[in-house]
């Protein structure tokens, strides 16, 4: 007996700059790695790159100024109805220079996903590159997290790690960061559009995944 094969995931994108993850959950999309659809990209920069990977890709675009707006609730009210009215399933943020407004967050609870370019709780806001590298951290990387009021502060769903180096620079460091940012975002999705993803408070779990036996430090222990 032939199973039925879930609808394809709906998802709204919403990115201000050049949208390297949005390429990236392209690209995953593409390759059949991910059975989901980018149902629309909203930006509130009408300059952003993302615009013309969605051209593209003829997918749907917005440019949903603040200004137009009375109030930052009243944006995110909007931005919410529109994605409404497409039926997203998921929300992902790339690159959205903006602190997400309540009006989504309650729209679309534990159904929102940033990527983080360092591992939270730790350095969470702008630059999180250069705030490890300023602390001298030995080990840095991305967090996938769900969104909630806070900065940089909801439920954790993937982190990667990467050895920060002593030559490493900012520029460096976020290269080697955003390597693995673009695979582990789509993964995350991956989970979410399989329905193995249960949030408990916050925590994470996820269903049938393999537990982790190794580790590593840096430097390398000479043992």
């Amino acid at each position: 007996m032939n199973e039925q094969k879930m609808p394809a995931l709906k998802i709204g994108v919403l990115a201000s700059g050049r949208g390297s993850n949005f390429q990236a959950i392209l690209d995953a999309i593409g390759k059949g790695k991910l059975h989901a659809e980018i149902a629309v990209l909203i930006t509130d920069n009408p300059s952003a790159f993302a615009i013309e990977r969605a051209r593209k890709h003829h997918i749907e675009y917005l440019v949903v100024h603040p200004a137009d707006y009375a109030s930052r609730e009243e944006y995110f009210r909007n931005v919410a109805e529109e994605l409404r009215t497409r039926n997203a399933g998921l929300i992902v943020l790339a690159g959205f220079m903006r602190i997400v407004g309540k009006a989504l967050i309650d729209a679309f609870p534990n159904r929102i996903m940033n990527i983080h370019p360092a591992l939270l709780p730790s350095f969470p806001g702008l630059h999180g590159q250069k705030q490890a590298l300023e602390y001298g951290v030995r080990i840095s990387g991305c967090t996938v997290h769900f969104v909630d009021e806070g900065m940089d502060t909801g439920p954790i769903i993937i982190q990667a790690a990467v050895p920060v180096v002593q030559e490493d620079t900012e520029d460096t460091l976020s290269a080697r960061i955003l390597e693995l940012e673009h695979k582990i975002y789509p993964e995350a999705i991956r989970l979410f559009a399989e329905g193995r993803i249960d949030v408990h408070g916050r925590t994470v779990q996820i269903k049938d995944y393999p537990n982790i036996q190794s580790f590593f430090t840096n430097p390398p222990l000479d043992i």
